[in-house]
């Protein structure tokens, strides 16, 4: 669909020539060595209009980059524009007034025909209005396998998680580690999450995250999962790292078996060279429940008085669903693209998974969408605690279900 008059009329002003050119600062977290292959190519895209990326990237987690960027847009110094998850963790400054509302540009693209599932852009909508860029599809529910460590404790790589359960003595055995874990509690408490959803099953996680029922997160499901997370953190006890990223390199390296972590970790062995169904398999729903979440990245605009800003940041907006910029990006990520309309030929194995399950229908939604960032931060902080500790399953369950109780 092409671009409404008006849009056509920003945008021109501000590509036009090099004098109008705009430097648009763009913060993001992603800075691990996949994730600054795969930011190059929105900066790419971006210069190519004659404009200029600003990269402002923030070493760490979201968990840490978020509220640096969140003080400064309250703090009156935004950046033009900012990666977030699209869910909760925009809704206050949406309802402040301080963030672009970018409706005009998502009914010119026509993004409700073309984002798919369409809960990402329902995440960007708070009373009809649509406030951030959906750009890609990430899922937390995966788990990534050495090839080259099993073969060294002398086992087949695993199928599903009680396979790999199984084969930890081994590994052991072997002097390697048999699941990488950094130790933060959004890792943690992502991995915990993937754990639900094969163990408990997708009906319980439903009713504990999207319905908060306190009963069923103190019934017999979730017991067998926070049992099986005993388990793992055995088997992460001598995982020495912090970064994600570090723990994904240990999965690389065959310096451990394997690591629940979310689709981003393909950039990772992909810089690395490595290829997925040779070198590493990927197990969706730890190879019990095939389904993923479809959480992700979006971009969010703050409000600046500024005509020829705001014109760089709608077209800005534009460029990041555009079918050219949705393959590179994305193929670069690991994630799924948003757009259910490009080409994707050359997605490696594990991505070929992903767009399977996705065609068929096996998704649903994020804990972000469900819970407020300050149960999200309670919950993570309890699994730190947890993970670094003796503390029992029973104990672990009831504090989590005393957080359900009162999350919103």
């Amino acid at each position: 669909m092409k671009l409404t008059t008006k849009l056509l009329a920003a945008t021109a002003m501000v590509s036009a020539s090099a004098v109008s050119a705009v430097e648009l600062e763009v913060t993001h977290w992603w800075t691990s060595g996949g994730e600054a292959a795969a930011v190059a190519k929105f900066a790419e895209a971006w210069d190519a209009t004659g404009n200029t990326w600003v990269d402002g990237a923030i070493a760490g987690s979201g968990g840490t980059a978020r509220p640096i960027i969140i003080s400064r847009i309250l703090g009156g110094d935004p950046m033009g524009a900012t990666q977030l998850n699209h869910g909760r963790q925009a809704e206050e400054l949406i309802e402040a007034g301080l963030l672009l509302d970018l409706t005009d540009v998502a009914e010119a693209q026509g993004w409700k025909d073309i984002v798919n599932p369409s809960s990402l852009l329902d995440a960007c909508t708070l009373d009809g209005r649509i406030y951030c860029a959906p750009v890609n599809i990430h899922s937390w529910q995966w788990i990534w396998l050495s090839h080259d460590a099993f073969e060294k404790a002398g086992v087949d790589v695993p199928a599903n998680w009680d396979e790999f359960a199984a084969a930890a003595p081994k590994l052991e055995e072997a002097d390697l580690v048999p699941l990488a874990m950094g130790q933060q509690g959004w890792q943690q408490n992502g991995a915990f999450g993937v754990m639900t959803v094969a163990i408990a099953g997708l009906d319980a996680w439903r009713k504990v995250v999207v319905d908060k029922d306190a009963d069923a997160a103190r019934g017999p499901e979730y017991a067998a999962v926070f049992e099986a997370a005993v388990d793992a953190r055995e088997m992460a006890a001598n995982s020495n790292v912090q970064d994600w990223n570090q723990a994904t390199n240990m999965v690389i390296t065959g310096q451990a078996g394997g690591q629940i972590m979310g689709d981003w970790a393909q950039g990772e062995f992909q810089v690395a060279g490595q290829v997925a169904g040779e070198d590493y398999t990927c197990l969706p729903g730890l190879g019990v429940n095939e389904i993923l979440d479809t959480g992700g990245d979006a971009f969010y605009f703050p409000v600046q008085d500024d005509p020829e800003i705001e014109a760089a940041q709608k077209e800005f907006a534009a460029m990041l669903l555009s079918p050219e910029v949705q393959v590179s990006f994305n193929l670069a990520k690991g994630s799924l693209p948003v757009r259910g309309d490009v080409d994707l030929s050359a997605a490696n194995d594990c991505m070929q998974k992903g767009l399977e399950i996705l065609a068929a229908g096996g998704i649903m939604p994020s804990g972000d969408m469900n819970l407020s960032a300050d149960t999200q931060t309670q919950i993570e902080d309890l699994m730190a605690e947890f993970w670094s500790s003796d503390m029992s399953a029973a104990d672990a369950q009831e504090r989590y279900a005393s957080i359900i109780e009162t999350a919103d």
